[in-house]
């Protein structure tokens, strides 16, 4: 894991939306790159604030001693409100019952709740609907008089700003915030911190960056947008995977290859085993990929199982090669380009780059530079 990708790309975020301030989303461990690592450089490389979806995840960074603010915005019954109240952990509050736990945490431990009220804005996900974001007003007012709560910020999540066919539901989305920070302000509100933009809207909605951006996927040098848009500086992708080939082994023609056999070898063919699959994160649905030993590219054969995979070894660029590959060559799975970056997965096995880093396993050690 490259540390310094992920301070650098931070930077130019904050350089990019300055004055407004960032906050760098470190939820589901850094969407697999590692929470305590990657919030300590997203830190060094110019983020203010931490974000994460519950109050578990910000209670691990309070415990590595990481005093940045931090917003959890996504509770459950059980949720923890007491401890993240104790241990100076923003609240992200969708509805009243969240804000009346809230209160009732402030008074159990004498500490004022810092709260962000939250606006569901089109997303359709948590947030208080617009129409009832009146009453939650009306009792944040109630609780901001009797000491229990701060209200610090107002903020929602935005739908398709990744799309520009769909800016005119982005810009209604707008309308809808402005509307809601109006109305928190109406009612004595101070709203310090007011924030809608994601990723996407960081890189080409300047008229969203209000107080503060939210960057996730961005963070970690992965872009949400089409490759057909362009983003105002290039993303430093932080993460590779990698491991080492375990066996090799040449099996006949006609020999089918993982379950299923939906590869059968068409002539004898050298195989190399790759002791890492669907239980350490990569897409089992994944078709056409390849992976990399030497910087020569070599196609997966059938399926991935649960451990492993099975690669071809006989290539036209092995004749190039000083030796043919050996047992114990580091295996490059997922690199931060080429044939088998983030993107080359995600787009084998139907889904987005965010899915292929954040499922990463705990099986995989991570190491960073």
């Amino acid at each position: 894991m490259r540390l310094d990708a992920i301070r650098e790309n931070v930077g130019r975020f904050a350089e990019l939306v300055s004055p407004a301030e960032v906050m760098a989303v470190v939820k589901a461990d850094a969407y697999g790159h590692g929470a305590i690592a990657v919030a300590r450089a997203a830190l060094e490389g110019g983020a203010s604030w931490l974000g994460v979806a519950h109050i578990a995840e910000a209670l691990a960074l309070r415990d590595a001693f990481i005093e940045a603010p931090l917003l959890a915005w996504l509770h459950t019954p059980h949720s923890p409100f007491e401890e993240a109240v104790a241990r100076r952990v923003r609240l992200g509050i969708s509805s009243r019952e969240e804000l009346d736990r809230a209160a009732r945490a402030a008074v159990v431990t004498r500490r004022r709740a810092t709260v962000h009220l939250k606006i569901d804005t089109g997303l359709g996900r948590n947030g208080s609907t617009p129409r009832g974001w009146h009453d939650l007003l009306v009792i944040a007012e109630q609780h901001e008089r009797r000491g229990t709560i701060r209200v610090e910020g107002v903020f929602s999540h935005l739908s398709v700003a990744e799309d520009p066919a769909r800016d005119t539901e982005t810009d209604c989305q707008r309308e809808a915030f402005d509307d809601a920070v109006a109305a928190a302000r109406e009612h004595g509100f101070g709203v310090r911190v007011a924030h809608l933009a994601n990723t996407a809207a960081a890189l080409r909605r300047p008229d969203l960056h209000y107080d503060m951006v939210r960057v996730g996927i961005g963070t970690y040098g992965l872009s949400p947008l089409p490759s057909s848009a362009a983003a105002p500086f290039t993303l430093q992708p932080a993460l590779s995977f990698r491991t080492v080939l375990s066996a090799i082994k040449v099996l006949p023609a006609g020999h089918g290859i993982s379950y299923g056999a939906r590869h059968t070898t068409s002539r004898p063919t050298r195989v190399g085993l790759v002791p890492v699959g669907y239980g350490d994160g990569l897409p089992r649905s994944a078709r056409g990929m390849s992976v990399t030993i030497g910087g020569v590219a070599h196609p997966i054969l059938g399926v991935i199982a649960m451990d492993q995979f099975v690669i071809g070894l006989d290539g036209e660029d092995e004749s190039s090669r000083p030796q043919p590959p050996r047992v114990g060559d580091e295996v490059v799975v997922i690199a931060h380009e080429g044939v088998n970056s983030a993107d080359a997965w995600a787009a084998a096995a139907g889904t987005i780059n965010y899915e292929i880093v954040t499922r990463l396993g705990m099986r995989a050690h991570r190491s960073y530079s």
